[in-house]
């Protein structure tokens, strides 16, 4: 592996899992403030109702750095970039613009 491709793939992990821990402390303000109706996915309200609002939260959080971490490791570097930027389009962006706009 180039130094600059190790570089590249480094960088993008970093900000995939940065995006995720902002993913769950904005979801986990979000919910506390404005209730589980507030979480688009379906599924992750579900397991907020069943486990609670934290424990499901970290355990998403940590299931998906594990996958994006597997990306990393399999050198598959573009698309754990565009994972991370499709994370800050609808995930972060819109609970900061819900939490502090």
């Amino acid at each position: 592996m180039r130094p600059r491709t190790a570089s590249f793939g480094n960088l993008v992990v970093i900000a995939f899992l940065i995006a995720q821990a902002c993913d769950g402390v904005l979801t986990y303000v979000g919910i506390s403030v404005y209730g589980i109706g507030m979480e688009g996915n379906p599924l992750l309200a579900w397991l907020m109702q069943w486990m609670g609002h934290g424990v499901a939260l970290a355990t998403a959080k940590i299931v998906a750095g594990g996958f994006g971490i597997a990306l990393h490791l399999g050198a598959v570097h573009r698309v754990l970039a565009g994972l991370a930027l499709f994370y800050v389009a609808v995930a972060i962006v819109p609970w900061v613009s819900i939490l502090f706009l």
